[in-house]
């Protein structure tokens, strides 16, 4: 199959960019890049995310990310917005513009809603049922909004969330709150079926 040439931009907080990896390669971008690329796309990555990004900062990013002209655009946000308990309304407003604004500037979009923070290890066992459903809360309005803009969303908090909890040691970094390198290869490896979906169809689209 003849390679087909594709602009990657990642957009958001510190699991987007990759904060508590021990290598850049181990990062989500690299890893989705390294995944399209096995699919025989010819990848250009641009990784735009800041750590600390609540959904508010999705407008500055955007602006960056437009500047590569990207074709897909992954977005992962929402667990800053959780931290500093921003409401689901006020955070699934700058997603839905940021999705509108990458797709009228031609990129599809795929969006990742907020982790399970309860799975974090020093959230308080007696907090953790209420920290589930604030993050099952921002999920679900964030999943809403996402699709009603015309994102893909990838469904995969349930399966990192559970992947993270049985085994914090590894998931985990150091800092017992971003992800490690294994924990960053377990994002990677449930979303990139989302991911390939998205670059698939587009790659179709244009063949059809």
């Amino acid at each position: 199959m003849a390679s087909s040439s594709l602009r990657l931009s990642v957009l958001g907080d510190s699991i987007a960019h990759g904060t508590g990896a021990l290598r850049q390669e181990d990062t989500l971008g690299p890893r989705l890049a390294a995944a399209l690329s096995a699919e025989g796309f010819d990848v250009q990555l641009s990784v735009v995310a800041v750590p600390g990004a609540v959904s508010a900062d999705l407008p500055a990013q955007v602006r960056r990310a437009s500047a590569q002209e990207p074709d897909l655009a992954v977005i992962v946000i929402g667990a800053n917005d959780l931290a500093r308990f921003v409401p689901p309304p006020s955070a699934g407003r700058f997603l839905a513009d940021a999705v509108t604004a990458l797709q009228a500037g031609g990129a599809d979009v795929v969006v990742v809603p907020a982790p399970d923070m309860s799975a974090v290890p020093w959230i308080p066992p007696a907090f953790r049922e209420i920290v589930s459903a604030a993050s099952g809360l921002m999920q679900r309005h964030q999943a809403e909004v996402a699709a009603a803009a015309g994102a893909r969303v990838a469904h995969v908090s349930e399966a990192i969330g559970t992947a993270f909890a049985a085994d914090p040691q590894t998931m985990f970094a150091a800092d017992r709150f971003h992800p490690s390198s294994a924990g960053y290869a377990r994002i990677a490896e449930v979303l990139t079926p989302a991911v390939l979906a998205a670059a698939r169809d587009r790659r179709d689209g244009a063949a059809a």
